[in-house]
């Protein structure tokens, strides 16, 4: 995970986010890519004759407000010891993300934000999203891994490797409800080879998956929960709920590693 890719918004978490990204950076010998995005779509009006305007006085007290947690941003990384540079964009801001990350190993974001499902389903990166108030400690003390033995969860536990790593303590927890999909075995035995001991916990379903999951994550107290996102459909999760859609509206809890 050398190159991370930080969500500057607006956000009063920028600060969680720009303090983990340093420290995965820092861990590593890594580069931290701070994005910061006015998407101009948001500054365009209709009028009743169907014709387009910008609102110009709104946009550019937008620009000149990015302009400045730009500067802050800067003046703040520069202070540090992890290279680092500053990018813009105009775009919408999962497509804005989506798109620097194409390169990138890692995206930081704040959960609260609202966009780490949909981001996870736009990127083939890593999403990192972190509880506000609670930056992620490196190395993380305590990690769990939801395996159901999907692809996402598989593309999930080798993206999280890095991490486990380094992790006090790494459980791999399973909930028994549908056949099929790599063993856990195999997962503990693709684990064993990156030199990462993982303790298998199987777990009898109470309620849901997700409720199931959450007691065990919070038993274990743990800083970091590794998922794979959506592996059933989105449209069946909003529907019906689901582990990534539970995960994601949660406020508290641990941070989430999600990949698709």
């Amino acid at each position: 995970m050398r190159s991370i890719l930080v969500n500057a918004d607006n956000h009063p978490e920028l600060d969680t986010r720009i303090d983990t990204a340093l420290a995965l950076a820092r861990s590593v010998g890594g580069h931290v890519t701070v994005l910061i995005d006015t998407p101009i779509s948001r500054y365009i009006a209709m009028d009743p004759m169907g014709g387009s305007y910008v609102v110009s006085e709104a946009l550019e007290q937008a620009c000149a407000e990015d302009d400045a947690r730009a500067a802050e941003v800067e003046a703040r990384l520069a202070r540090d010891d992890v290279p680092f540079d500053v990018i813009r964009s105009e775009a919408e801001p999962v497509e804005a993300l989506a798109r620097a990350a194409r390169l990138a190993d890692l995206v930081v974001i704040s959960r609260s934000s609202g966009i780490a499902g949909e981001l996870a389903l736009s990127t083939r990166t890593p999403v990192l999203a972190l509880t506000d108030g609670k930056p992620l400690a490196v190395p993380p003390r305590s990690v769990c891994i939801g395996w159901d033995g999907g692809d996402e969860s598989a593309l999930a536990l080798r993206s999280a490797v890095p991490l486990l790593a380094s992790a006090s303590a790494v459980r791999l927890l399973t909930v028994a409800e549908k056949a099929g999909g790599f063993p856990a075995t195999e997962a503990l035995r693709y684990l064993s080879r990156h030199g990462i001991h993982a303790e298998l916990e199987e777990l009898q379903r109470r309620g849901s998956t997700e409720e199931t999951l959450a007691v065990a994550v919070t038993r274990h107290d743990a800083d970091l929960l590794v998922m794979g996102a959506y592996g059933k459909s989105r449209v069946r999760e909003f529907l019906f709920g689901g582990v990534t859609a539970y995960f994601t509206a949660e406020k508290g809890g641990p941070a989430l590693l999600l990949a698709h």
